[in-house]
């Protein structure tokens, strides 16, 4: 994938967190992960795009009010290492972290989450 691909899946991948409507948020998971994919962080081991999204909804209700921004984005060949943080719009961040995640077909097919001071 190259690196425009890339920038952009992560980018819709940090949409996600921030998108209110569910069915959208869905249609988005399906663009970035396979179906198989699964999501790892401290909470959580997610196994299947179906399970992601549940988890992702979830997890929203948690960050109500809140915008994920992301930071630098690095690749190389089939994996990505990007950071992010979230907190209120023009606030200070609540939470941050970063993600490595690997890619299959031109989706996201592993993805491992880590929270700084976590």
């Amino acid at each position: 994938m190259d690196r425009n691909g890339v920038d952009q899946l992560v980018g819709k991948y940090i949409g996600i967190w921030n998108e209110s409507d569910g069915r959208i948020r869905r249609e988005l998971i399906e663009e970035v992960f396979t179906p198989n994919a699964t999501y790892t962080d401290p909470n959580i081991v997610a196994h299947s795009a179906a399970a992601i999204g549940d988890y992702l909804a979830m997890a929203q209700r948690n960050f109500t009010g809140m915008l994920f921004t992301l930071g630098p984005v690095l690749t190389h060949h089939d994996a990505v290492h990007f950071s992010w943080q979230v907190g209120p719009a023009g606030g200070a961040p609540v939470v941050s972290g970063f993600d490595v995640a690997t890619f299959e077909g031109g989706r996201i097919n592993r993805l491992y989450g880590f929270f700084k001071g976590y």
